[in-house]
């Protein structure tokens, strides 16, 4: 199963639990999860934002600052946002409170390490703001258990869900200027520009904040890539809705849930011409354009052909709905004349997805079955080169903590 994320109207901790409840995740699922941490109820109703139907989830809390966009923020951050140690009385929980907490939950461990991996995103963003250390960031007490709600409830509807991958449009954060507890500030928020750092963004819609601290942590945490809808057959829709209904646009988070086009058995498309006038330089490009067309695999062949001139076979295997924008690639990006098309016959492992922290950070681990007992059970390669790259280590130093960190008993788990 894969998943996109339309976050062309902003994004937050509210309208992705929304949009996980309306693609089929069960309120219980969610519930039971934020149960286990803090005793927050979940609010669930049928809305309207311009002229769409929508869901609107979100934590019942007295006096709970919503954490929806857009929205005006007329005092204190209009999100559960972090700060800098108070000096005053009111109730505060730091990073380290709520690490703790999720430590000592029933959370599922899956849930738990990618609920630590948002909070440690979201300190380390208002640390490196407030020119802090992310352990002296505190939480005022209702957005905490806010925050706590919103985070703890995605990552148990995102796990529920088993997305192999999750791809995010750019992410609208707003603009104009919002009002905070640090005075007027400029949108999108200093924390929001900081999490979503190298991550495509927009202006708008409107002016206000489209994109709240909670939602830009959790889009960060969990997304695989950013950009368009990948090819997929939909299954499920969700429609996650903000608090207002502003005009102009409707102010909602759309999540479709689906099958790649080559995730079931059945057959598949080979595509194959012979090239001996390539520049070498070309074929990365090629191959990697072959894949963005759709392709499941793309690979060279080395080949000697006709009055003995070197030469290479270019190969694509591609499900039916993407044969077209494969063979377009190979036609523009490639010297070739002629494509050879077979069909072939494929069989592929179920596969789960799971996820473990290594030194801080989280990596997927691909669990493939065979009939149901596990076969595999291997890092995401990707995920270890982010995670090496962030901390300054050498990739093979990562990928040997992260084979270690797979629990042993994901490898000897009963066959279901």
């Amino acid at each position: 199963m894969i998943g996109w994320v339309d976050a062309s109207a902003g994004a937050s901790g509210d309208m992705l639990l929304g949009a996980l409840v309306g693609a089929g995740v069960p309120v219980r699922v969610l519930q039971s999860a934020v149960d286990s941490v803090a005793p927050v109820p979940l609010s669930v109703s049928s809305v309207v934002r311009g002229g769409l139907a929508a869901l609107r989830c979100s934590p019942s809390l007295p006096d709970a600052p919503p954490d929806s966009a857009p929205h005006p923020a007329p005092h204190p951050a209009p999100h559960p946002a972090p700060h800098p140690a108070p000096d005053g009385p009111h109730p505060h929980r730091t990073w380290a409170d709520v690490s703790a907490l999720l430590a000592a939950s029933s959370l599922a461990p899956p849930v738990r390490s990618r609920a630590e991996a948002a909070f440690g995103a979201l300190a380390r963003a208002e640390g490196a703001v407030h020119g802090i250390p992310p352990e002296q960031v505190t939480f005022h007490e209702v957005g905490a258990l806010d925050a706590i709600a919103d985070v703890v409830g995605v990552c148990a509807g995102l796990v529920h869900l088993g997305l192999e991958r999750l791809v995010v449009s750019p992410v609208a954060v707003g603009s104009g200027r919002v009002d905070s507890g640090h005075g007027s500030l400029p949108v999108p928020a200093p924390a929001v520009v900081e999490l979503l750092r190298g991550v495509p963004t927009l202006a708008g819609p409107g002016d206000r904040e489209s994109c709240t601290p909670t939602g830009a942590a959790l889009l960060r945490t969990w997304a695989s890539d950013f950009g368009p809808q990948p090819a997929m057959a939909v299954s499920d829709i969700g429609i996650g809705a903000g608090s207002r209904d502003p005009a102009g646009h409707p102010n909602v988070l759309r999540l479709l849930v689906g099958h790649p086009p080559d995730d079931s058995p059945g057959t598949i498309t080979l595509l194959e011409a012979n090239v001996d006038d390539q520049d070498p330089r070309v074929w990365p490009t090629v191959l990697a354009d072959l894949l963005a067309a759709g392709a499941v695999d793309a690979w060279l062949v080395p080949i000697t052909m006709k009055k003995g001139r070197p030469a290479h076979t270019v190969c694509a295997l591609v499900p039916p709905a993407a044969v077209a924008a494969a063979r377009s690639v190979l036609f523009t990006a490639t010297s070739t004349i002629g494509i050879r098309e077979s069909t072939r016959s494929r069989t592929v492992l179920d596969r789960e997805i799971r996820t473990i922290t290594v030194h801080g950070h989280a990596i997927r681990v691909k669990i493939a079955r065979n009939a149901g007992t596990v076969v595999d059970a291997q890092p995401e390669f990707d995920d270890v080169e982010s995670a090496a790259r962030a901390l300054g280590l050498p990739v093979r130093v990562v990928l040997t903590d992260a084979v270690r960190a797979v629990p042993e008993s994901w490898h000897t788990e009963p066959p279901h």
